[in-house]
């Protein structure tokens, strides 16, 4: 993934809503923006909005049945986003760990010093 695409995602699932709309597509398949709105406590119209950045960002595709318009994850999509986010969990992994280590040296240090 780009760095514009992460964006995108990060961006999309920063939203507590508009993870539980995606959740509700996962755990239920495809669905209309109104038969979303009945599980949710906000409107049809937020829902619709939540399922255009979730569109654009590439974790949901729509399809025309009818007058009806069904959304469904794209779930190449979703697992690319699940091993991104993991590759992010673990670059933080050792962000983290290399920062413990410099508080650690520092704390050595510092205890030595005051010993002296």
């Amino acid at each position: 993934m780009s760095a514009g695409t992460d964006d995108e995602l990060w961006s999309a699932i920063a939203d507590p809503s508009r993870r539980r709309v995606l959740d509700l597509l996962v755990e239920g398949g495809d669905a209309t923006a109104s038969s979303l709105a009945q599980k949710v406590p906000f409107s049809r119209q937020a829902v619709i909005k939540h399922l255009v950045v979730l569109e654009h960002a590439g974790l949901v595709t729509r399809q025309r049945d009818g007058r009806e318009v069904r959304f469904h994850v794209d779930p190449d999509r979703l697992d690319a986003a699940s091993h991104a986010m993991t590759d992010q969990a673990k670059l933080w992994d050792r962000r983290l760990q290399a920062i413990k280590q410099l508080a650690e040296a520092a704390h050595r240090e510092a205890g030595d010093s005051a010993s002296h």
